[in-house]
């Protein structure tokens, strides 16, 4: 084993009697996108200090020699900051409109988190952050979700629905102004965005639960504009999935799509694959090829270089 492969999966974890939203890292089985363990004893890595007390949905992004896990403030199990009994209505209008940060040159020592605040004024609040980094511009495009209300409405009570929302930053402690990125009428929510070859490829939940809802959906962009390729993903497995991962092995030169369900416990990850991933023909990877500990909540995967995968086992126990 060279070390020069492997992937690092951050996460929350599902525990409505524990504290399981904060950041946990599940390292790979070697360079197998398929098979997981958790690390730190199953303890988390990072631990929020500040905002409601509690982090969801983090994700980690490479930039040019340092990392950056960024994770939505939301608490929703015990705490004073924020009770249980708020709802989620209420916290898509009256959320953090900040996400958290924590920063890193080597993945293992991580410095103390910090708020950065994304989403406008108008914003009722700012979950599932991505970002990309482009090293010729040394720029990172953030994507997040927001519910928006018009500025005439301050207590935020009238209609709305949450827009993907993007901005630039190059170190995480400001960014750039806001834009819309997608807008379809209807809540969308938990984008992630990865570039296969000349094309990129958008997966989205539709939150609407309308009849017509395309539940979580696909969108391909071949230079002339995003079109839906699939729609309802993995319904036919699972009646609600959210938080997709997409994962190239490289050394097998196969595409994943990591879906998170939340309708039967223990909750968690399922995998799919596909030949062409912008097909959108993704098939389900039979539940005995795939291995990850139950209730892995809503997270992002980063390929590891070399040195890294063996540096977190030794850090981190495994």
């Amino acid at each position: 084993m060279s070390g020069d492969f492997g992937y690092l999966f951050v996460h929350h974890v599902e525990d409505p009697d524990g504290h399981g939203e904060q950041v946990f890292f599940s390292l790979s089985e070697g360079d197998d996108p398929l098979s997981w363990r958790r690390l730190n004893g199953g303890r988390p890595v990072l631990e929020p200090s500040l905002g409601t007390g509690g982090v969801r949905d983090p994700f980690v992004v490479r930039g040019d020699g340092e990392f950056f896990v960024l994770a939505t403030d939301l608490r929703i199990y015990g705490g004073d900051r924020a009770p249980d009994a708020a709802g989620w209505d209420a916290w898509t209008r009256h959320g953090a409109r900040a996400v958290v940060v924590w920063r890193s040159t080597d993945l293992l020592t991580w410095s103390a988190p910090w708020l950065l605040e994304v989403a406008p004024p108008e914003a009722g609040m700012a979950w599932a952050p991505e970002a990309t980094f482009d090293p010729g511009t040394g720029e990172f495009t953030l994507v997040w979700s927001s519910t928006l209300f018009d500025p005439a409405d301050p207590g935020r009570t009238g209609d709305s629905h949450s827009r993907v929302l993007t901005a630039r930053t190059r170190d995480f402690r400001r960014v750039t102004d806001v834009e819309v990125l997608i807008d379809r009428g209807v809540a969308v929510i938990d984008t992630t965005v990865h570039r296969v070859g000349d094309a990129v490829l958008r997966v989205s939940k539709d939150d609407s639960r309308r009849p017509d809802s395309l539940r979580l959906f696909a969108e391909v962009d071949r230079g002339d504009g995003f079109r839906v390729v699939a729609e309802r993903i993995a319904d036919d497995l699972f009646p609600d999935v959210e938080a997709p991962v997409v994962v190239h092995d490289e050394r097998r030169d196969r595409w994943y799509l990591l879906v998170d369900q939340f309708s039967v416990r223990p909750q968690g990850y399922l995998a799919l694959t596909a030949d062409d991933p912008l097909s959108g023909d993704w098939r389900p990877v039979p539940a005995g090829e795939f291995s990850l500990p139950a209730n892995t909540k809503h997270g992002g995967i980063l390929p590891l270089r070399a040195g890294e995968w063996r540096a977190l086992a030794a850090a981190f126990g495994g």
